[in-house]
């Protein structure tokens, strides 16, 4: 496969992967309930992602920086509305 194919495939997998907490949010702010979010997980999560974020630095790949960077504030996001909208 050509390199110029293999990097698209990567930027768009990239990009789906980086907003896939997006709805979560959206219905975060919409409900303003967020207690069934795992914190847990969310951290979990973010530690793969720093993982990832380290990666592409060592690659010099901003492509996996980029969405891995969205992809940690959208987490960011998600642990505020989870402690904001706590009962």
């Amino acid at each position: 496969m050509s390199d110029s194919i293999t990097q698209a495939v990567g930027n768009v997998a990239g990009i789906f992967t980086a907003a896939s907490m997006l709805p979560q949010v959206f219905k975060i702010i919409k409900e303003k309930e967020a207690e069934q979010v795992s914190l847990i997980m969310i951290f979990v999560l973010i530690v793969g992602i720093c993982l990832r974020m380290a990666y592409g630095w060592l690659k010099k790949d901003i492509p996996i920086i980029a969405t891995n960077t969205f992809s940690f504030l959208t987490n960011v996001v998600l642990i505020v509305l989870r402690i904001r909208y706590r009962k």
